[in-house]
């Protein structure tokens, strides 16, 4: 072999060891890089990881604090709930002190209402007498309540006390000199309670005195009929003349 031609195979064999080593190398940063990416997938899974608990221990953070003022809220109306019952529980008491005490008075006030009813003169006597009968029975009521107990009993005294201050018309059956019969029944107030028939040929009144109903003058007929006629709306009020009873000194009964 000359010695081009050993040259020539030691250039080629060179060469070829050159080449091989480069491919190494390439192939080791190759590899070099596929390791630095996956550490760098790692640490971004670490990181992502890491924030992703950042946030969870924030939002519990949060969560807590929320709880916390909750909670200062519950404690505080839970307060405000034990004082109500405390003073629900003083009025229970004081209630039960009040009911032991309105119950005596509004028997006191039904019999003082049929008392009244009884002395004055006998207009409506069946209509007030039953509203006393029924303040009764219902004073005897577990299922009404005091207050409605008690309104019952102010709205019976109303009634009475508006008798005193009008007037009124209405049919009721008499007995005048054996002889039963309807009669117009004209009430002025509580002072005066008057019957006339239809016919205007029979007119009386009611005797406190005597207590008794009783005829009286034809001279006063004009004076009921007309007053029935206002009592009935049929014309507009006027000054009426009838026989009224002398007011009686305060204490004296007859």
């Amino acid at each position: 072999m000359t010695a081009a031609a050993i040259a020539a195979t030691v250039i080629a064999i060179s060469g070829s060891v050159f080449a091989q080593s480069v491919d190494d190398v390439l192939k080791a940063d190759q590899r070099r890089l596929e390791l630095a990416q996956a550490s760098q997938e790692r640490i971004n899974e670490v990181v992502e990881g890491t924030r992703s608990l950042t946030d969870q221990y924030r939002a519990i953070n949060k969560e807590i604090e929320g709880l916390q003022v909750y909670n200062r809220l519950m404690s505080a109306q839970v307060e405000g709930q034990q004082a109500t019952l405390a003073d629900i529980e003083l009025s229970m008491d004081q209630v039960d002190v009040i009911n032991r005490q309105i119950f005596p008075l509004m028997t006191r006030m039904i019999d003082g209402l049929e008392q009244s009813i009884a002395l004055d003169i006998p207009f409506l006597k069946a209509e007030r007498t039953n509203r006393v009968e029924s303040l009764k029975e219902i004073m005897e009521r577990s299922d009404v309540s005091v207050a409605e107990k008690f309104r019952k009993v102010m709205e019976a005294y109303q009634i009475e006390m508006d008798y005193g201050s009008s007037s009124e018309w209405y049919k009721e059956s008499l007995d005048i000199d054996g002889a039963l019969r309807d009669y117009n029944m004209l009430r002025i107030g509580r002072v005066g309670l008057y019957f006339q028939s239809d016919d205007s040929q029979i007119t009386g009144h009611y005797n406190q005195e005597t207590r008794q109903y009783e005829l009286i003058d034809d001279e006063n007929r004009s004076e009921i009929r007309k007053g029935l006629r206002m009592a009935r709306q049929l014309i507009a009020p006027e000054l009426l003349l009838l026989p009224i009873p002398a007011a009686k000194p305060a204490g004296e009964t007859s």
